[in-house]
């Protein structure tokens, strides 16, 4: 049988959506900024009624456009203040919202708009903004962010000069909400259908497990197309009335973190690391270790860094999308910044599991079920989940649907994981991405990564070696480790393959490690736009490189 954890509480879904909040706030505090949107070095700051009153303009304008009722409306642009009041809009509008990652390419931004049938996009601040906007149908209207040099049909001064809806439209829990298309890890991106129901009562219901209120401030960066930003930022300010700030470009991240000061930072693995790196840049580990063992000035050193990251008033940071290495979280830790893993699907709304509060014991661990959501382990290893958060469906595909779900209604995640007895899950693996070896063995490379990624001077790391004697690792090095002398570099790469070799099985053990010239990247389409590894894509595209004879232990890859 499978094993249950028996978290849920039986909690009935929130009977608030988020329009009935923005009506709320509107009325019961005003004047008191929401949104603030760094612009052009200065600072554009919304309170709840300049937010709602955008919102209702916004709407207004959409109504007037006749669209069918439910129609869908895209949303492509980095994070801005405009998102939130554009996704407002939608709401009030009644139509159902179709957020597209920031990066996607032209043919994913093609294939979005077509399968969901989109009326009309809202376009912002973009890397590629010529190419990215050339991919858009001339079918679909485009509205055009406030932001320098975004190409539309209509700038959003001109959407919004309209007079403001009067209306308090309430949609029903069982009306459409939104539709998340997946990032596309495994091939043609899934559009996952939330109603209102599941959205409403996930932000709700996280406000009590994160212990988020209306003092929090959180900065808004990681890609609000994806399920963690859309309901632990956005929807959970719309339950808490918390502050919201967003970054203005990639070159003043670190001024609007500080400007910020957020209570709450959620991140990924590749970013906690990038600030590793920037204050061992600034410091040596050897002098790091000795300073924090001093008393005092220990406390003094691990202050001085934390407000150098902004992060000195932070009370909740996490990291999510990819497994973040156990030595980054115990480096962190003796700064004083506890980084608690969460896990989660765009299928549940992200709100599978959280390490909530922060256990040095159960570091590795990507945490316990949120209160209201069942998470089990099945007979073959894999963790279910089932609750108010689980999507309705995946859009225009009853198939596929039918696959995710087991008859009697849990979500299956594709993830492998044990859970201890405190009800605490340690994902082990993906089903997919288990593989055969030659030898005729089973190979499950998430726990390999992990290992290999404890060593600084790698980045990226992807364990493969279908119908090869022993697996291997393709290896991109960090920015710092290709500064330095390669002798340097690869007797540390060395050391950390036969360190990982000697805790493996002799199935297990890595034949060799390639280092590969090439960063992989959302641009080169070896990434997906949540920074996971496209191993399918890799493989095929690096397959004579994997397949080679080598003689050396790390061997250095040359495009």
């Amino acid at each position: 049988m499978p094993l249950d954890n028996n978290a849920a509480s039986g909690q009935e879904a929130s009977s608030k959506v988020p329009l009935e909040m923005l009506y709320k706030w509107e009325q019961e505090r005003p004047n008191e900024p929401y949104l603030s949107q760094p612009v052009d070095g200065g600072m554009k700051t919304y309170t709840w009624a300049e937010t709602a009153d955008a919102v209702r303009r916004a709407a207004n304008r959409l109504k007037q456009m006749d669209f069918p009722a439910g129609s869908r409306i895209a949303i492509l642009s980095k994070n801005c203040a405009e998102w939130f009041i554009a996704d407002l809009a939608i709401m009030m509008a009644g139509h159902v919202s179709v957020p597209i990652f920031s990066t996607a390419g032209t043919g994913t931004i093609q294939y979005v708009l077509e399968h969901s049938e989109a009326k009309l996009i809202f376009i912002g601040k973009l890397d590629d903004t010529e190419t990215q906007v050339a991919a858009i149908p001339d079918s679909v209207k485009k509205v055009a962010f406030p932001y320098d040099g975004i190409p539309g049909d209509m700038t959003w001064q001109e959407f919004i000069d309209i007079e403001p809806m009067q209306e308090n439209p309430v949609p029903s829990l069982d009306d459409t909400m939104t539709i998340i298309y997946t990032s596309g890890s495994t091939g043609q991106p899934k559009g996952v259908l939330h109603k209102f129901r599941s959205i409403s009562w996930s932000a709700e219901n996280c406000l009590n497990s994160l212990k988020v209120n209306d003092d929090d401030r959180i900065l808004s960066y990681l890609p609000l197309a994806h399920i963690t930003e859309r309901v632990l930022v956005e929807n959970a300010s719309f339950y808490s009335a918390c502050r919201v700030s967003f970054v203005e470009s990639l070159d003043t991240f670190v001024r609007d973190v500080c400007n910020t000061r957020p209570t709450l930072f959620i991140s990924v693995p590749r970013l906690w690391t990038k600030f590793q790196m920037g204050v061992l840049a600034k410091m040596p580990q050897k002098k790091l270790d000795l300073m924090l063992k001093i008393p005092i000035l220990g406390s003094m050193v691990a202050k001085k860094i934390r407000i150098g990251l902004g992060l000195n008033d932070a009370r909740l940071c996490a990291s999510g999308s990819a497994p973040i290495p156990p030595a980054t979280i115990h480096w962190f830790s003796k700064l004083g910044i506890n980084i608690s893993e969460g896990w989660g699907m765009t299928e549940n709304c992200a709100l599978g599991t959280r390490s909530v509060p922060f256990r040095k014991d159960k570091v590795g661990c990507i945490g316990k079920a949120y209160d209201g959501v069942h998470v089990r382990i099945s007979d073959e290893g894999e963790i279910q989940v089932k609750g108010p958060c689980n999507m309705h469906e995946y859009y225009l595909d009853p198939e596929k649907t039918a696959e995710v779900f087991t008859e009697d209604g849990y979500l299956r995640t594709g993830d492998k994981g044990v859970m201890d007895e405190e009800g605490y899950v340690r994902i082990t693996g993906r089903l997919k991405e288990i593989f055969k070896t030659a030898k005729g063995k089973y190979i499950t490379p998430a726990p390999i990564e992990a290992k290999i990624m404890e060593n600084n001077f790698v980045e990226q790391c992807c364990v493969t070696g279908v119908n090869l004697p022993q697996p291997i690792a393709l290896l991109v090095l960090s920015e710092d480790a290709r500064a330095l002398p390669k002798e340097e570099v690869e007797a540390s790469l060395l050391e950390t393959l036969n360190k990982v070799n000697g805790e493996l099985e002799s199935h297990q053990r890595l034949d060799r490690l390639i280092v590969m010239q090439e960063e992989w990247s959302i641009e080169n389409e070896l990434l997906t736009p949540t920074l996971k590894v496209k191993r399918h894509v890799l493989e095929e595209r690096f397959a004579d490189v994997i397949a080679a004879k080598y003689k050396d232990k790390v061997v250095w890859h040359q495009s």
